[in-house]
């Protein structure tokens, strides 16, 4: 099949030329509405408790949890002196009255309620409902914030909240794409140069590059018509995109160079490179796309947002690297050849020196990955909060007052709903458990003529702690009727329950179909055993870094960021995806080389230090090119991309040259022949 689409695109290579330039720029065209149709998502399980709690409340109650905040600092004095109390009364009935706004309350309307005022009496909270679709929603959001922050009538006035946070987050996440794209595009350019010596074919692979980067942005705008995507799934799409992009290109532009230097045509030259790197560069975009795919497992919007990115991403890096690619190449001819010398020589020489001595170089690298690795001992999952933001977001800048200066947070209360209940009476027992727990600071009931709710405030202790813990003792009070818990604590112990819940099945499912694909890839069964293995050692480096960094803060001043003792669980599930797809990108690379140099000669010493020798400049190449796009995000303001900046970038340089320069070629030593083995169907 290859061998027939390179020998298409060689004799039609003008057509292809001409079809792939309009193609590109109608992909591109399309691409560029992508960010205004990508979602804010919200975290929460649309098959949870609390996501039925909030249907219920808005349906029946019509009330929920407030999506926006406003903290209220008097000028001078207190909250109740009589001037801030009319200044706070008249900024209520204000937000209450614009449209889009269901609901606003503050302290001075829920008659003094202790929940709404800071422990030295000079802030108190307004609280606002804004209904509606989240991008909806937050849009609103962000006009309220900005029309009624700032300094009025004798009291400042600051702006937060849920919504607005994860606003405020999305925004940022935009701004830090658009600059990665300045930062990276020009690095990559010259980077190329400095590789290929060509500018031509730089050019062609960073176009190439920006075609997949394009292709997926344009396809998961055609997906947001349909489902809700995350607007963070074009952070993903920009760097794996041009990533992936420059990496098949590479691969395939130095087979092509290679059978140049070896006497054959242009032609003949593509179509090799089609057929030997081709098959490389496609079992390789398998294994990326199964891991990713994998996510569409997931029932949370966010994570599966990743998944069709990811999918999106190989799909057009495929066309780009086995079609477009090759007509370019087949159009520059020999202005495309390389320069010959002497690359590689001393991956060959560190491939002979490891498998003269495996035991001892091996165990040397494994014992210092595990040392790398030992902090990911401590790693603790929480739940995210303002802290995600930079130190001077407002919405952030709210948070960290509100958490200082007030002894319990409203606006995360637990809604406790109870459709049938008939009156107050019979729920004062109730409630008075309820606020014998520890970490409630107060708990209010609220009776309509058909059901009844409470709301239960935790005190900034229950927040700062064990907030599942706190959720599961409230769920484990017995209700006197059938109750049904939500709020924002409860919606975020729901989203990370579902998390946890699918985990096993979806690292299993990336295993199996990885181990498929490189399987089908050398025809091994020991093989991709050792793949998996190398790639978990990989893994366990980048979460040791992770913890190190993030989770304990150690380099936090350097990088801009709070740490908050914990990780938010789906981006250390989205990045183990993500890499373990890449490692086995490199994987492909490497063992299909070295295993085409067994077929040819038997000899499986000669032919590990000839494959890595060959192959190993490359992906080194490659990863330095990923890990370059990715650590940029290092440089953003949303500590989920420095996360994932950080934590990738290590991975990617640690996986292709330690892991595959010491620790593939004492294990491919250790087995011998058994590297080959295979069941007889076979």
């Amino acid at each position: 099949m290859l061998d027939r689409l390179g020998l298409f695109v060689v004799r039609q290579r003008r057509m292809v030329a001409v079809l792939s330039a309009i193609g590109a720029v109608l992909v591109l065209a399309v691409a560029a509405g992508a960010l205004n149709a990508l979602s804010l998502s919200r975290i929460a399980d649309p098959a949870s408790e609390s996501d039925r709690a909030r249907q219920v409340l808005a349906e029946q109650f019509e009330t929920g949890p407030p999506n926006l905040a406003f903290l209220v600092t008097a000028d001078a004095g207190t909250v109740d002196d009589p001037a801030v109390r009319a200044a706070g009364v008249k900024l209520t009935a204000e937000v209450a009255d614009r449209a889009g706004v269901a609901e606003a309350v503050s302290y001075w309307s829920r008659g003094d309620s202790p929940a709404l005022r800071s422990k030295d009496g000079r802030q108190a909270l307004v609280l606002v409902r804004v209904p509606g679709g989240v991008n909806e929603a937050r849009a609103r959001v962000g006009e309220l914030a900005a029309e009624f922050a700032g300094q009025r009538d004798g009291i400042s006035v600051q702006s937060g909240g849920q919504d607005e946070v994860f606003r405020e987050i999305g925004a940022q996440a935009r701004e830090d794409f658009l600059r990665a794209e300045m930062i990276v595009l020009p690095m990559v350019l010259i980077l190329l140069v400095l590789v290929y010596r060509r500018f031509s074919l730089a050019l062609v692979t960073l176009g190439v590059g920006i075609f997949a980067v394009g292709g997926a942005l344009a396809g998961l705008r055609l997906v947001a018509s349909f489902t809700e995507v995350s607007t963070f799934a074009a952070n993903l799409a920009l760097v794996m995109g041009l990533a992936l992009g420059v990496d098949y290109c590479l691969f395939v532009i130095a087979r092509f160079r290679e059978e140049l230097a070896g006497g054959a045509d242009v032609g003949e030259a593509v179509v090799t490179a089609v057929r030997t790197a081709g098959r490389t560069v496609f079992f390789s975009g398998l294994t990326v796309a199964a891991s990713l795919l994998a996510l569409l497992l997931f029932p949370l919007s966010f994570l599966r947002s990743f998944g069709y990115a990811g999918v999106l991403v190989v799909t057009s890096a495929l066309i780009g690297a086995l079609v477009i690619l090759p007509a370019a190449l087949a159009l520059l001819g020999r202005r495309a050849a390389g320069v010959s010398g002497r690359q590689g020589l001393g991956w060959f020489r560190l491939a002979q020196y490891v498998m003269r001595r495996p035991a001892l170089t091996g165990g040397a690298v494994l014992a210092l990955i595990l040392l790398l690795s030992a902090p990911v001992l401590g790693l603790r999952f929480g739940l995210p909060d303002a802290r995600i933001l930079p130190a001077d977001a407002s919405s952030r800048i709210m948070a960290d007052q509100v958490r200082a200066n007030f002894g319990q947070e409203e606006s995360d209360a637990l809604y406790v709903v109870m459709p049938d209940a008939p009156s107050a009476s019979v729920l004062a027992p109730y409630s008075e458990k309820l606020s014998r727990l520890e970490g409630v600071a107060q708990v209010d009931t609220y009776v309509r003529s058909h059901g009844a709710y409470l709301t239960v405030t935790p005190t900034q202790e229950a927040l700062e702690g064990d907030v599942a813990d706190f959720v599961d003792r409230v769920r484990a009070v017995g209700s006197p009727y059938e109750s049904i818990i939500g709020g924002t604590p409860a919606e975020m112990v729901d989203w990370r329950s579902a998390l946890t819940e699918r985990m096993p099945l979806v690292l299993g499912l990336i295993l199996l179909l990885s181990f498929a694909v490189l399987y089908l890839a050398t025809g091994s069964v020991l093989l991709p055993l050792k793949a998996t293995v190398l790639n978990l050692l990989s893994l366990a480096v980048m979460f040791g870094v992770m913890v190190w960094v993030f989770q304990q803060g150690n380099l936090s001043g350097p990088l801009g960021f709070t740490a908050t003792g914990v990780l938010e669980a789906s981006m250390p599930t989205l990045m183990f995806c993500i890499v373990y797809g890449l490692s086995m990108d490199y994987e492909v690379f490497i063992v299909s080389r070295i295993r085409e140099e067994y077929l040819r000669t038997g000899d499986t010493v000669n032919a590990v230090a000839t494959g890595l020798q060959q192959s190993a400049p490359l992906v080194t190449t490659a990863a330095a090119v990923l890990a370059l796009s990715f650590a940029v995000y290092a440089t953003g303001g949303v500590v989920y991309l420095k996360m994932i900046g950080i934590g990738m970038a290590v991975a990617v340089l640690v996986d292709a040259t330690v892991i595959r320069g010491v620790l593939l070629p004492a294990f491919m030593k250790l087995a011998g022949r058994a590297n080959w083995w295979s069941p007889r169907f076979t």
